[in-house]
């Protein structure tokens, strides 16, 4: 069977049982897996998952990244796992084998100010909306990790611990990571005195302590209380 790789969609799945083994390689499960344990997805003949997952939930500055993609069940990619307990160059590797054999795969991201305006959760929620919107192909249904969904047009299953189950959520952990420590490298070169390019923007000991000595800079999410503490402290912005 063909494979439609070159023009961005899968095969013409041409019975219910192929349809059904197709399934199973997007969604990683054995084709022996029981057909009745699968979601009741109709049996089209380009049945689409994204996985999606986000990075930067925890910092203290910086944006919110979210990644969505869908695998190419005819270029299976080694090695996928959670981003967070593969090393960073691993990671790296990852990432350019997923952008060069994912049938589709697009970036999305809210920035500081979004994140105080709206909330860390709902600025999320929105990072993964426009990660989606900007698919080149408009998937069938979503596997988000976490537990919680952002309002999509297509269907949306949340799973806990899914960048561990789910090889497509998997790669979007690892594209959402990637992207969002180059950004922080990126602003590391602009404010050296907080060790952006260290401690990725996460509270750690020396972030907390740069924050007290020069007050945060306008990536800083005013809403975080360790910001929100270096503020009324009266410590001038960078």
């Amino acid at each position: 069977m063909r494979f439609a790789a070159q023009i961005g969609r899968p095969p013409a799945l041409e019975t219910p049982f192929m349809a059904m083994h197709y399934r199973a390689t997007l969604v990683g499960y054995p084709l022996s897996f029981p057909l009745l344990c699968f979601p009741l997805f109709p049996m089209t003949d380009a049945f689409l998952i994204a996985g999606i997952d986000e990075a930067g939930r925890g910092p203290l500055a910086g944006p919110v990244m979210a990644a969505a993609v869908i695998l190419d069940p005819a270029r299976p990619i080694a090695g996928l796992a959670d981003s967070k307990i593969l090393s960073a160059t691993r990671r790296e590797q990852l990432a350019v084998e997923i952008r060069a054999q994912a049938l589709a795969w697009a970036l999305g991201r809210a920035e500081a100010a979004e994140i105080d305006q709206i909330n860390i959760l709902q600025a999320t929620l929105l990072a993964m909306q426009r990660a989606v919107a900007t698919l080149g192909i408009a998937p069938d249904h979503a596997l988000v990790d976490g537990n919680r969904c952002p309002t999509l047009a297509c269907s949306c299953q949340a799973i806990i611990k899914g960048d561990v189950t789910e090889p497509a959520i998997s790669a979007a952990s690892i594209l959402a990571k990637t992207a969002r420590d180059a950004e922080l490298r990126q602003l590391d070169a602009r404010y050296p005195q907080y060790g952006f390019a260290r401690h990725k923007g996460y509270p750690t000991a020396a972030h907390r302590e740069a924050l007290r000595r020069y007050g945060p800079c306008p990536e800083h999410r005013r809403s975080f209380a360790p910001v929100a503490a270096a503020l009324q402290s009266g410590v001038r912005e960078e």
